[in-house]
């Protein structure tokens, strides 16, 4: 049973252990991750609370809300993103112009950086709330480096007026959303003015394999399982651990248990997933024996969903029919096809 895995630690049979966080969206959710025993909050999804109000939340208004999260968890992680406001999530009283194509538009830290009371009024919050447990930020759809420091100035501004005006504030731990192509590649650059990276599975897929996912008709090819996708995910993971940088999945793919044992392999070191996932995913962690790092010989191979076909060589034209080509030996053909089917796979760091 599920809940006999409650109290157990996230460890693989060969002694690798993750952290299982918890995803929310207001301080109702909270219970959930209580009951399935969570180890933290890895995505506070602050934008519902703008969208459940009718205008703009004050800065007590939200002050509240984290504080009751951070107390709730009890000392707990509690990693809120900030204002993600756009795209599909719409608030009237924004007054957002209307888009060709919004998820390419005026969003998230885009909207922060340009309207900055509203920015302030939120980080402001979290600065108070930090004094109540042990809560940490991250700022989303980030795709350059100068976003990062902007945003970090912005915060110890805010820091500093709160000290002026006597109120009491706490540490907090700075990340980021890797979301888009930009910032996987710029992920090293990126990684040395945070502490975390939270890859966003959902969005990364989007934009890596250009496809809409708000558009039905592309559903036949969107693929989060993609081997670009794959790919994206173990490079962050890889220049995070270079800088010192933990790093985290919080999109949907986190829950996906067909891929449990890729993102072990390529050294994730936290798997937010839904509350009501938790159980599920310690229990298929639990299972695993990664061994040295890599398959064994008699264990089934990880496949690497909708790997492209390898292409066929195009023939320059013979006077007479050519011989064919010598045919492999069987050890050789599959040493091949292993080293294809590993060739992504990285050791990572393990923290």
């Amino acid at each position: 049973m599920l809940q006999d895995l409650k109290k157990k630690p996230n460890i693989t049979l060969d002694g690798r252990e993750i952290n299982v966080y918890a995803n929310i969206g207001n301080v109702s959710d909270v219970g959930m991750v209580l009951q399935n025993d969570a180890g933290g909050i890895g995505l506070f999804r602050s934008e519902f609370i703008y969208l459940h109000s009718a205008t703009f939340p004050t800065e007590d208004e939200q002050f509240a809300i984290y504080k009751r999260v951070a107390e709730m968890m009890g000392g707990k992680k509690v990693i809120i993103r900030t204002l993600d406001i756009g795209a599909d999530k719409q608030a009237d009283y924004f007054n957002l112009p209307k888009e060709e194509n919004p998820a390419l538009g005026y969003r998230a830290i885009r909207i922060c950086l340009m309207q900055r009371e509203i920015f302030k009024t939120q980080i402001r919050a979290i600065l108070r709330a930090a004094a109540f447990g042990k809560v940490s930020i991250m700022f989303p759809m980030i795709i350059s480096v100068r976003e990062v420091k902007d945003a970090k100035e912005i915060l110890e501004q805010c820091r500093k007026e709160l000290i002026a005006e006597g109120k009491k504030t706490g540490e907090v731990e700075i990340g980021i959303m890797i979301e888009t192509p930009a910032a996987v590649m710029l992920a090293d650059e990126l990684a040395e003015e945070v502490e975390f990276f939270s890859i966003g599975t959902n969005d990364l897929t989007q934009y890596t394999l250009a496809i809409d996912r708000q558009n039905p008709k592309l559903d036949p090819f969107y693929d989060s399982h993609h081997p670009a996708v794959l790919r994206m995910i173990e490079k962050t993971v890889q220049a995070g651990h270079r800088h010192n940088c933990w790093v985290g999945i919080c999109g949907e793919l986190g829950a996906d248990t067909s891929l449990t044992e890729t993102f072990l392999r390529m050294g994730l070191d936290e798997l937010s997933v839904n509350p009501g996932s938790v159980l599920g995913l310690r229990k298929v962690i639990r299972s695993l024996d990664l061994g040295t790092g890599k398959a064994k010989e008699s264990d089934p191979p990880v496949q690497v969903p909708n790997e492209e076909p390898e292409a066929v060589p195009v023939e320059a034209p013979v006077e007479a029919p050519a011989a064919p080509p010598a045919e492999k030996p069987k050890e050789e053909a599959e040493s091949q096809t292993k080293k294809t089917r590993f060739s992504f796979f990285g050791k990572g760091k393990n923290k």
